[in-house]
This record gives C-alpha cells, sequence and structure tokens, in this order.
C-alpha cells in the first residue's frame, strides 16, 4: 500500500509529526490500536511486515496450527455487533478461520486505509528536543509521530537453534512461525520434526501418516491436555450470543482471562479419590477447563496438589501409548503440570505414536550432535531426512521488541537497558524510554491469559491514557524509575513464590541459549491485573511521569512524586 492510498485524519495530527501514533503490526493488537486511537480524532498509521493482515495467525500457516482459546471468548469484546455477525465453525478455530476472521474485522471496520503492509521497521530513535520518535523502515522510509506503540505480539520472533552443520542439510527445512504459504508436500517423504511443544504437538498430530516416515526429536516431553474439538451447533452458538454479556463479565474478572467456573477454589478438605473423580470430569470436558479444575493460582502454588494432577496425566498418557518405553519417555517428569504453556491435544497427539511410521528420539537422553547433508546425527545413531521442521518456538517476550532497535534519549537503546532482563511498569512502558507503548508487553499478564482479552484491556488504558495527556495539555510520559523497580520486583517475587521457578520454559528465556533468564509475564492474574492499572488511571497515572510541551525531560511533572 503507498502512502498516497492511505487515508488521512487530521483532527488530531501535531504540527510537529507526520502522524500522532505509529503501531507497529497489524494482528489483534495492532487493529484494536488503530481503531481506538482513530476513533479519538488521532492520525495513526500502522506498519505490518506481512503482506496481510493477521499478526501471529499470517505467520504461523503450519499442518494443525489451531487456537487453544474457545473460538467464542478468541474474538473481540468491544464491540457487539462483530459477535453477533461473525459464526464459529468450531470450539478451538484453526488458523485459516481466525485469518479470516481478522481479515473480515479489518475489513468491517474500514482499517486497512490505515496501514502500510509489507513495511518493516528498522529502528525507531526518540529526539528529547521535539518529544517525537523517528521510526525508519527497512526501504529508507522515516516518519515521525508523537506516540510509538509496539503490538508485535509476545511470540513472533522465531528461534532456531544454531546447531552445528545446521546450514549443510540439502534437504527442504522450515520453521514453523515461517511456514510457505503454499505448504509443504510431505508424501514420500523422511521427515524430521524438533520440539514437542504447543506447535510441535500440533503439527505432529497432523503430519502423522502424511509422510512416508515421522521422526519426533523430543527435548523435553509435556503435559498435553484433551481438547475435545468438536463442531459448534446452532443451538449452542445461539445460547453463546443470548449470553455474551455474561461471559465476557467473567472472562475479565477471572485469573486466565476465561470465563470458566472452578469445580472447587483449593483441594482443601478432598480426599484424593475426590480430586480424582472432579479431575476425570473435567479432563472429558477437555480444554482449559481441566487447568480450571480447581482455582489456576491454587494449582500453581499447592505442590501437592499439584502433583496429583500431574500423576493423573502421566498416567493418562500411559493408557495412550502402546510400547511401555515410549510411553515413558513421552511421560513429563522434569516440571509440574502448567509450569510451562499448557499444550493441548487436538487430534490424538500420544495416539500418533503407536503407529509404525512415526518413532520418537530423546535428545535429552542422546543430544543432538550436528546436522549433516542428510538428516540429524544424535549421540547414538544418524536419521536420514528429506525435510526438517523447526517447531523450536520463539525468542519469546522481548525478542520482536528488541528487534525494533529502539534507541531513547542519550542513545540508550532498549536493549541495552534490558540487558539483565525486561524492566517495565506494568508492562506498558520502559523508564528512559518516553511516549513508547508496549501492548502486552514484559510483566504484564499476556500468554499467561486469554490473549485477547489480554489485549483489549491494554489497547483501551493506552487510548484513555493518551486521551488524558490530551486533555490536560501533556505531551510526554513515560514509568518513574522507582514504580518500575518496584514492579520488576513484584512480578519476580510472585513467580519465586508460585512453581513456575520450577521449570526451564521461554516464560524465563531459557529456550534461547545466552539470553537472561528471568520469569516475563505477570502471574498475578488478569484479574487482579486490571484493578491496577484502572487504580493508577484513577490516580492520575500514578507512578508515571507527564510532561508539557515547554517541559525538558529534568522538568517532567511526576504524578508519583506529587
Amino acid at each position: 500500500m503507498s502512502d498516497a492510498s492511505m487515508d488521512v485524519n487530521t483532527a488530531g495530527e501535531s504540527a510537529d509529526t507526520d502522524v500522532d501514533a505509529v503501531v507497529i503490526g497489524a494482528g489483534f493488537s495492532g487493529l484494536y490500536m488503530l481503531h481506538k486511537l482513530r476513533k479519538q480524532g488521532l492520525d495513526v498509521r500502522v506498519y505490518e511486515k506481512g503482506d496481510e493482515v493477521g499478526g501471529t495467525w499470517y505467520w504461523n500457516r503450519y499442518p494443525g496450527a489451531r487456537c487453544d482459546s474457545e473460538s467464542h471468548i478468541y474474538c473481540y469484546s468491544f464491540d457487539g455487533d462483530l459477535h453477533e455477525e461473525w459464526e464459529w465453525s468450531e470450539r478451538y478455530p484453526e488458523q485459516p478461520e481466525i485469518l479470516e476472521y481478522l481479515q473480515w474485522v479489518a475489513d468491517r471496520l474500514d482499517l486497512r486505509r490505515n496501514i502500510a503492509f509489507e513495511r518493516e521497521v528498522t529502528s525507531a530513535t526518540y529526539d528529547e528536543s521535539s518529544d517525537t520518535w523517528s521510526v525508519e523502515m527497512a526501504d529508507g522510509e522515516r516518519v515521525s509521530t508523537r506516540y510509538f506503540i509496539t503490538a508485535v505480539g509476545c511470540l513472533s520472533k522465531p528461534f532456531r537453534p544454531d546447531f552445528d552443520g545446521r546450514d549443510e542439510f540439502e534437504g527442504d527445512w522450515h520453521h514453523t512461525a515461517r511456514w510457505p504459504e503454499d505448504g509443504v508436500d510431505f508424501s514420500d517423504k523422511h521427515v524430521g520434526v524438533i520440539g514437542t511443544g504447543s506447535t510441535g504437538i500440533q503439527f505432529i498430530s497432523a503430519v502423522g501418516g502424511r509422510a512416508d516416515h515421522l521422526t519426533v526429536f523430543q527435548r523435553t516431553p509435556n503435559y498435553a491436555v484433551p481438547a475435545r474439538n468438536r463442531p459448534l451447533e446452532d443451538d449452542r452458538y445461539e445460547e453463546i450470543r443470548a449470553n455474551y454479556d455474561d461471559i465476557w463479565e467473567r472472562a475479565r474478572d477471572s485469573r486466565l482471562g476465561m470465563p470458566f467456573e472452578h469445580e472447587h477454589e483449593t483441594a482443601y478438605g478432598l480426599s484424593e479419590d475426590d480430586i480424582r473423580e472432579v479431575l476425570e470430569e473435567r479432563w472429558q470436558q477437555g480444554g482449559f477447563r481441566f487447568l480450571h479444575t480447581f482455582e489456576p493460582g491454587s494449582i500453581l502454588s499447592n505442590a501437592e496438589l499439584n502433583e496429583t494432577v500431574s500423576e493423573f496425566i502421566r498416567e493418562k498418557i500411559r493408557e495412550k501409548v502402546d510400547d511401555p518405553e515410549t510411553a515413558e519417555t513421552l511421560v513429563p517428569t522434569d516440571h509440574p503440570y502448567g509450569a510451562k504453556r499448557p499444550p493441548m491435544d487436538y487430534n490424538d497427539y500420544y495416539g500418533t505414536f503407536n503407529r509404525d511410521d512415526v518413532s520418537l528420539v530423546d535428545v535429552d537422553a542422546a543430544p543432538i550432535e550436528r546436522v549433516t547433508a542428510g538428516g540429524i546425527r544424535t549421540t547414538d545413531d544418524h536419521y536420514d531426512l528429506d525435510v526438517l521442521v523447526y517447531a523450536t518456538g520463539f525468542d519469546a517476550m522481548t525478542g520482536a521488541l528488541l528487534a525494533l532497535d529502539v534507541e531513547g534519549p542519550n542513545g540508550r537503546t532498549l536493549e541495552q537497558k534490558w540487558n539483565a532482563g525486561p524492566r517495565t511498569y506494568l508492562g506498558l512502558m520502559t523508564h528512559g524510554f518516553p511516549n513508547l507503548f508496549t501492548i502486552t508487553g514484559p510483566q504484564s499478564p499476556s500468554v499467561l491469559t486469554n490473549m485477547p482479552m489480554a489485549i483489549e484491556q491494554h489497547v483501551e488504558w493506552i487510548a484513555d491514557c493518551i486521551g488524558y495527556m490530551d486533555d490536560h495539555g501533556y505531551d510526554r510520559i513515560e514509568a518513574s524509575e522507582a514504580s518500575e523497580n518496584q514492579w520488576v520486583q513484584n512480578t519476580n517475587m510472585l513467580a519465586e513464590n508460585m512453581l513456575f521457578s520450577e521449570a526451564k520454559s521461554w516464560y524465563r528465556g531459557a529456550n534461547v541459549p545466552g539470553k537472561t533468564q528471568v520469569f516475563t509475564p505477570f502471574p498475578g492474574g488478569l484479574d487482579n491485573y486490571r484493578e491496577i492499572c484502572a487504580r493508577v488511571a484513577r490516580d492520575d497515572y500514578d507512578g508515571f511521569e507527564l510532561g508539557r510541551p515547554s517541559s525538558s525531560a529534568g522538568d517532567a511533572v511526576s504524578e508519583a512524586d506529587d
């Protein structure tokens, strides 16, 4: 899309900038941010690296890609007309349907006229003298803006391990997060896949039986709970529509952004037989309803209860897999259930390993030594492959943000600031980087929730904050150093008091060699987080420093210190 084809709304445009706000990314976050700010009269431009809207659901096209939140809550809640007009086909939507939904929303709300596609941001620099950001694209275009808003997603920078010989492989290789748009032909091919997280589980279930042989290189076994996917019948959909107001209210007031009731708050007073009985009932319901058997915070803080739940799942795995040795290799014992992102089993994942044309390689016991021209060599054997698939995840939470090469006042970069781990206030802003907002940034609930709920809360908070600044004559805002320090400390303390600390996960950056390991999402629950953010806004943005046009950096008004 050329600039000339983009509609320009000048109602809120500053004379000193090209636009009022630049938003990076056109997924769930970017589309809603554009819609909100445009309604407030601001001139907004969205830059999107792809050639279409969709964000995560544009890039992740691999076989089996599907959402793990139920479709009726994995969508926007801000406009009742949207969920009255749109109808999901399944309990858990596949990637093409989610992408179609986001494309439909973009058209329905007339958003494309403010989106520049196939534009990759390579740097953003803050000019302290004018309190503006200069954003540069790969093609050399620059745009100045009052507000720089990242909507790049928590899981959007692919991570591909740097195995010895990685570039020597002569077959076809693909990362699941950059899958070819026209797909990959697996027929008569020996396919290898590295990784058994959520993506790997989806891919393995979908490709088992399609390839001549599928070899799974498992680094860490996972607890996959059956999703119990099914078509959404008309009567069920009418029931959902009739109760949407209550559904959204309960989702917003829950820890995980999901409107599910707990069978029990805790296991106190229940026998082990009682616990197993309610677990079996929720197992049959499937999905995150199983995690909601007890209040999720209880499962993630009570080690004894968690072990009972974990062993329940282990027994289910053993029942599904015919070969006892293979079953034990698939049974997770190195981390508690829920301490890593709990994956879903949509298509008999464990049963896939009962096939003669699927084999499992434990690369924890026999590590990968190198990638060769013809496949993979472990310390035990060589595996001949025609296609190699990396289901190895992402440089999560911070990777996509740091890739923007953000430079604040005095030349300090965001990468330098976050050298020992991300530091934010509420996951929304970072001290030393004025007017930079991060939608679902580090130290916000984000990936520990149903993402659209977390996204909407952040977008609405940011839009309200910008409205407050305009109403009160401020043009500069950043987190104070004191509030940032306190928030980072609070997030770390909460995580250390929960079972998250017992897992080496991408929540902590443990999947990327050399990355500082620190727990990145806020684990206190979306409900508590929403209350904190609302209080901060009511208290005139307590913990943030605001400045007026005549202010220099040293003259900024600190609402926290008033």
